[in-house]
């Protein structure tokens, strides 16, 4: 087993060499995304985006002019030698993965975004085999991978993915019939997965109001735990009124090696977060501290821009729909209830 500087090293050249391969920024989740699809970067942790996330703001922090990553916008990083390029742009998605909006001909897509594509054109509605999708992906130059085993990661991709989704409630891109063979949910619109979907979606709704609902107090107390799941420690509530300032101290810990100071302010608002509260927690931040802000609605295009101002302190956005995934992620809030549902198999139904 490496060390933990060895993994820390491996995931930065994972997330360097996937950057080589775009030629362009992304954001943290859509690098994330590549490094496993492509089997670059392997982890058992449960939120392999904020990882990736914290180890290049760290590598930034830690080295400055000297990391090889720049960051051109919140959450979304490039490599440093492409600063003499001129008309380099940041994508318009802002780099996270959009797999409703790739076009054909774009070139080369990850593995899942693949799969949907070949289930869409080639499989006529009927569940196709992980090996078959693979091979029409790769005859169709649509995968760019040096593995030697692109099946294997391709199905372990699906699989990952469709995890992901059911942990947070959502329904899954894939649908995984066993025995290797793969569909799509969008031709189940009807029937149990149809009914579920639309269950855990009220129940998401439901708790967007209900975050709006409780009392200041339990709000903050829920603020505490979905940080300690994340990996915060020595967390402490600096306030119990009022809504300027910081309301929460904590150190992040990632790997039990990177430890980052974090300031957090938490903005249980409808309205858009705007760019005069970044400032404000920017001014509000201790000696090393990086700040996050965490609100139950969105944050405006000024606020992004001045969270990610490269001459400043770094302030990280959480907006309302982050915060419910994480919250249905961590079984905050919410309880999961798991079925075990009965179906014939191919052979025995035949």
């Amino acid at each position: 087993m490496p060390d933990d500087d060895s993994a820390i090293k491996g995931s930065l050249a994972a997330a360097a060499h996937v950057l080589k391969e775009a030629g362009k920024p992304l954001h943290y989740r859509e690098i994330t995304r590549r490094m496993l699809d492509q089997g670059l970067w392997a982890t058992a942790g449960k939120t392999p985006e904020a990882t990736v996330n914290a180890r290049l703001a760290c590598d930034l922090k830690q080295k400055g002019q000297r990391s090889i990553f720049v960051r051109n916008a919140k959450g979304i990083s490039g490599l440093r030698e492409w600063s003499h390029k001129e008309n380099l742009t940041i994508p318009s998605n802002d780099g996270l993965p959009d797999h409703q909006n790739q076009k054909e001909g774009e070139g080369k897509v990850s593995f899942t975004a693949a799969a949907e594509k070949i289930l869409t054109e080639f499989a006529n509605k009927q569940p196709m085999h992980y090996r078959t999708i693979t091979e029409k992906a790769l005859g169709l130059g649509l995968l760019a991978t040096s593995g030697k085993t692109p099946e294997a990661t391709m199905y372990a991709q699906i699989i990952s993915e469709t995890r992901r989704y059911q942990k947070r409630g959502e329904q899954p891109r894939f649908v995984i019939h066993g025995k290797g063979l793969v569909s799509l949910a969008s031709w189940q619109q009807r029937g149990l997965p149809f009914e579920i979907e639309q269950h855990n979606r009220k129940i998401r709704q439901d708790l967007h109001k209900h975050l709006l609902a409780i009392n200041p107090y339990d709000f903050e107390e829920l603020i505490f735990r979905l940080l300690a799941e994340m990996g915060f420690e020595d967390i402490e509530v600096t306030k119990r009124s009022g809504d300027g300032g910081i309301d929460v101290r904590g150190t992040l810990v990632v790997g039990d090696v990177i430890r980052t100071k974090m300031a957090v302010q938490v903005k249980r608002w409808r309205n858009r977060v705007q760019a005069p509260v970044v400032q404000q927690v920017r001014g509000a931040l201790g000696t090393h501290e990086q700040g996050l802000i965490i609100t139950t609605s969105g944050f405006s295009h000024g606020a992004r821009n001045e969270a990610a101002r490269g001459d400043a302190v770094p302030v990280a956005l959480m907006d309302g729909d982050q915060l419910l995934d994480l919250l249905v992620e961590h079984e905050i809030g919410v309880t999961r209830h798991s079925h075990h549902l009965l179906e014939l198999s191919g052979e025995e139904s035949s």
